[in-house]
């Protein structure tokens, strides 16, 4: 057997620390004083900016959920390379507290049961919106697997429909309650404070609200910049298919809340789908 394709880590030292001690330390310093009871997740919605900026929002969703041994992750695909529905069906993904294997059983039984997605590694190479989600899985949890799907293309009925067919996959194989589906996004981009807040609070209750079709036609027709639409509604469609009856939001901030300039900011929503 040949040596299995690595996926070296390109966000580390730029979007999170690329030393594992400095890393831990950083994502450790987002745990909430106050512990909450943990609690079974379908799915999340977690940010994907630098932790400087993000990392306050996604540790304090994930810190609320029990991580599950297999995790589905859907990002969007910032760089344009790669095929418009890409996932990895085999490899490990590096982080720098290691390497986190590719589910290829899952990968593939999605592949199988989906006309859309394709086995693509190009997509993946360059892209952070699913590499900076590992490190704080592994915080959290360390032995998990991954199925690595890129997503860049906003045409609604084809995002539900591979929804669809990543939740039958999940059921064909029984996996249920194994499965933790994410779906990788930022909200608003580069907006005043006021105006950011208006619309990612439109785009925050339509996920709420269960409802892909609202958050599609709240975020195209609003001019909504939310990178991780596509991710989104894939993944509402599939929590959906497998059960979900109800949406909590965990923690909203802007970048600005950080950096003290409301001038031009990022939204970040946490939001966990039961």
């Amino acid at each position: 057997m040949g040596k299995p394709d690595i996926r070296m880590a390109v966000a580390a030292g730029y979007f999170y620390p690329a030393s594992p001690g400095e890393l831990n330390r950083q994502i450790r310093s987002f745990i909430p004083d106050q512990v909450h009871s943990k609690h079974t997740a379908l799915a999340c919605l977690l940010p994907h900016a630098g932790y400087t900026y993000s990392g306050n929002v996604a540790v304090k969703t994930l810190s609320r959920i029990n991580i599950r041994e297999k995790i589905i992750l859907i990002g969007p695909n910032h760089t344009g390379r790669g095929l418009p529905f890409s996932i990895m069906a085999e490899g490990l993904w590096q982080t720098p507290l290691g390497e986190v294997e590719i589910d290829s059983a899952l990968a593939k039984e999605i592949l199988s049961g989906c006309r859309y997605l394709k086995t693509d590694k190009a997509a993946h190479a360059d892209e952070h919106s699913l590499e900076v989600e590992l490190p704080l899985l592994q915080y959290f949890r360390k032995d998990f697997t991954i199925v690595p799907i890129s997503v860049m293309h906003q045409q609604a009925d084809i995002l539900k429909e591979i929804g669809k067919d990543i939740a039958a996959a999940i059921k064909r194989r029984k996996e249920e309650n194994s499965v933790l589906i994410i779906a990788s996004s930022d909200l608003t981009h580069y907006e005043p404070q006021v105006a950011a807040e208006k619309k990612d609070d439109a785009v925050i209750g339509a996920i709420l609200k269960l409802d892909a079709d609202k958050l599609m036609e709240r975020v195209l027709g609003l001019n909504i910049s939310m990178c991780g639409l596509a991710p989104a509604v894939i993944m509402l469609s599939a929590a959906l298919e497998l059960g979900a009856s109800r949406a909590e939001l965990v923690k909203y901030q802007t970048s600005g809340d950080v950096t003290k300039d409301k001038d031009s900011v990022v939204g970040y929503a946490g939001i966990t789908i039961n």
